[in-house]
């Protein structure tokens, strides 16, 4: 894309107070493999002890009601006060009656870790797919989502009320250093499948990045100056095609709503809500908006904007799937913007920070 105006009948604003067939994006001009296992601490030995590790596991299978509540929470943190177009008013009120399907992406704020503060990672991760020490600094690194049909055409959402089955598989651990630091570095890779009673009904594939722990009683790190709030001037992008559209959202997000988030996903991490963590222990320059809250958010941008096209209906705002990336990361209270580039089945995602970096990318796919 080019940062040629196009043409205002061309863009759609959406300014909110809050804040393919689906492929995997290369990382290989970023990473490269690493192959040295000389040392019982290097990349290539830890992630081949994980990989044999849950290679003897195997599969690990939970089961869970989906709760109104937790939906009706998740939708308000979002600051969306409906779930739908045609859907009642959730500030005050009751929550979603049983029946009622979760938008897509809102399958996040189920299932989550549930262990005890002490068993906990040092910077509040979920330890459960951690590789050895010292590769145990967690980061959300992007991944694909995918909700099947049955025949093609037959959507099977989750619902509220109905009892899921999540099966969790690891697919692979690769070990890779930082062509520009030479940083050691294992990707992780986990499938998490979610079945209703009428099968498979969200296939969720994640990538996370381990990278060595970082000493929490060392020299402080001397982190950038603090946000300012400054609006990205990024503009909008040409369309890549005459028959393309373009749309901007513009978000911002609190740090009441990263607590908030964090809460209802039952995540620890201390960087989306501990400032002295953040700044004094990570290096960054204040707490860190959530991958998955990034994900959801482009996915509501996305069904928003085909709910306007006239596409409200249940089958059609559920896309066949999103591939999505995150490489850089976001700050509570900077304003962010996020263009959506739709054209027919394909719809295409970057989101640029207040500097002008892409802090992600996803590309949608519709049926």
């Amino acid at each position: 894309m080019t940062a040629k105006m196009p043409s205002m009948t061309q863009i759609t604003h959406f300014n909110y107070p809050f804040t393919l067939r689906a492929r995997h994006f290369s990382s290989s001009s970023i990473y490269r493999s690493s192959t040295s296992d000389s040392s019982p601490l290097s990349a290539a030995s830890v992630a081949s002890s994980f990989l044999s590790k849950f290679a003897s596991l195997g599969p690990q299978t939970r089961t869970q009601t989906l709760d109104a509540n937790q939906l009706q929470l998740l939708s308000l943190t979002l600051n969306r006060p409906t779930l739908y177009a045609d859907s009642p008013h959730l500030s005050n009120a009751a929550p979603p009656p049983a029946g009622t399907p979760l938008p897509p992406g809102y399958h996040l704020a189920y299932f989550t870790p549930p262990f005890l503060e002490g068993e906990l990672g040092a910077d509040g991760t979920d330890k459960s797919y951690n590789p050895e020490s010292p590769f145990t600094r967690r980061m959300w690194a992007g991944g694909e989502v995918r909700w099947p049909r049955r025949d093609g055409e037959v959507l099977n959402p989750l619902r509220v009320g109905q009892e899921v089955r999540e099966t969790t598989k690891v697919l692979s651990a690769e070990p890779k250093v930082v062509r520009k630091t030479g940083e050691e570095m294992i990707v992780v890779g986990v499938e998490k499948m979610f079945e209703n009673e009428d099968g498979v009904a969200v296939i969720d594939r994640r990538n996370w990045v381990f990278r060595k722990a970082l000493p929490t009683d060392g020299p402080k790190h001397n982190p950038p100056q603090p946000c300012v709030g400054v609006s990205s001037s990024q503009p909008a992008p040409e369309p890549s095609s005459p028959t393309a559209k373009v749309h901007v959202r513009t978000l911002k997000q609190t740090p009441v709503t990263l607590f908030r988030f964090s809460a209802l996903t039952f995540n620890g991490h201390k960087i989306h809500y501990s400032l002295p963590w953040a700044r004094e222990v990570e290096g960054h320059k204040s707490i860190v908006v959530h991958g998955p809250l990034n994900l959801i958010s482009i996915l509501d941008f996305w069904r928003d904007v085909r709910g306007q096209g006239g596409k409200s209906d249940e089958f059609s705002i559920v896309p066949e799937s999103i591939s999505y990336r995150a490489t850089n990361p976001l700050y509570a209270e900077e304003e962010y913007r996020m263009f959506l580039e739709e054209d027919g089945k394909e719809g295409r995602v970057q989101i640029y920070g207040p500097t002008g970096d892409v802090a992600m990318k996803a590309e949608i796919r519709a049926f």
